[in-house]
């Protein structure tokens, strides 16, 4: 196993426990008026977006991406909760080029720099565009129990899915040497669609409960949370004890 992913989940673990301590002083941060319904959406996209692209592109993908995604969604969603209007497109563009650095922190070490710089900066940019003409994440914005997606998210989505594998086609001009360079596109493309769609399914559910939970489940989600971290946190010292051999 390599280093790099057991540090990957020990880092995880850290950030699990402080979550999970953060829900179980719910009172203390100001109650149902305090930062935790910033914060239940923030670590309920993480999860979602993390667990996506992992599962498609790999932990680190997952890791830095899912949270980079999770966050920045985050912030968009509860201003549009709270009654308000989206951000300015300086701000949208900001948040863009975090989304989009990540993705590409994220694929470093499976493409290299030669790779990822462009396409970093060739999906903030579509990012940047898609905010122009109306497609964010607070799309059709509505709280609900039930899941949905609208014709007009799906097609953001399709459009989303085509844009980055032609970005990871283009970029893949600049590494002459990729392997595999079709699959790899598609791979993405329809990865980073395949979650977008997701998201933006749940998203209806996740903004019901994000400002709906009552405050004994938040105190058992922060409880689940540290001993979700404790376990991530003591699986370098399991690998040890078991005289698993790191690469």
């Amino acid at each position: 196993m390599d280093h790099h992913t057991v540090a990957a989940i020990s880092i995880t673990g850290t950030c699990l426990d402080v979550l999970g301590t953060l829900y179980l002083a719910y009172d203390l941060l100001g109650g149902q008026h305090g930062p935790l319904r910033l914060l239940t959406r923030a670590v309920t996209y993480s999860i979602v977006f993390g667990i996506g692209y992992g599962l498609g592109l790999g932990l680190f993908v997952g890791l830095v991406a899912g949270i980079a995604t999770g966050i920045t969604i985050a912030l968009e969603l509860n201003r549009i909760a709270r009654g308000l209007n989206h951000y300015p497109l300086p701000w949208e563009a900001f948040f863009s080029a975090i989304r989009g650095v990540a993705f590409g922190v994220g694929l470093y070490p499976l493409v290299g720099r030669g790779f990822v710089i462009p396409f970093a900066l060739l999906i903030t940019a579509g990012q940047i565009v898609a905010y122009a003409r109306g497609m964010r994440p607070s799309l059709d914005y509505v709280a609900n129990r039930r899941p949905r997606l609208t014709r007009r998210q799906f097609w953001a989505t399709v459009v989303r899915t085509v844009g980055y594998i032609v970005s990871a086609l283009l970029c893949s001009a600049f590494v002459h040497h990729m392997e595999h360079a079709w699959s790899f596109a598609v791979r993405v493309g329809l990865v980073t669609g395949i979650v977008t769609g997701t998201g933006a399914t749940m998203i209806p559910f996740i903004e019901y409960y994000a400002d709906n939970l009552p405050e004994r489940r938040l105190g058992v989600f922060g409880i689940a949370l540290i001993l979700c971290g404790f376990a991530m946190q003591s699986f370098q010292y399991w690998l040890a004890l078991l005289d698993i051999r790191l690469t």
